[in-house]
């Protein structure tokens, strides 16, 4: 009994952390390909992957340009303690930017160009 516990002790203390990796590894999803999907990509297909646009345009020649919004600027405060002996001061607010996905699409509704922004 001793000798099978002596074996299974090292896989205990291993088991755990390969768990959590392969764990951490399914998480992560891929990026999407931009450039190969130029020329392939339907303004429909990009509604059914991302969702509706948050702004999008129609241009004279036929031209849908249409941004979405991929992620939100953090935002962070930083508080200036001058007084040892009182937690207060002045504060400062800050926001990062808020990151953009814009596609253009030609009049055949075929992907055109692709940029990422910030703003």
């Amino acid at each position: 009994m001793r000798a099978r516990l002596a074996i299974l002790r090292p896989v205990g203390l291993w088991l755990p952390c390969l768990l959590l990796t392969l764990l951490a590894s399914g998480c992560h999803t891929p990026k999407a390909d931009w450039n190969n999907r130029v020329g392939n990509l339907t303004y429909d297909q990009a509604v059914m992957e991302l969702g509706p646009p948050d702004k999008s345009a129609k241009l004279t020649d036929g031209t849908l340009v249409a941004e979405w919004l991929i992620s939100r600027g953090s935002r962070y405060g930083t508080i200036y303690n001058l007084n040892p002996f009182w937690w207060g001061g002045p504060m400062d607010v800050s926001q990062g930017p808020d990151f953009y996905l814009r596609l253009t699409f030609g009049p055949d509704g075929k992907l055109r160009a692709w940029k990422r922004l910030a703003r």
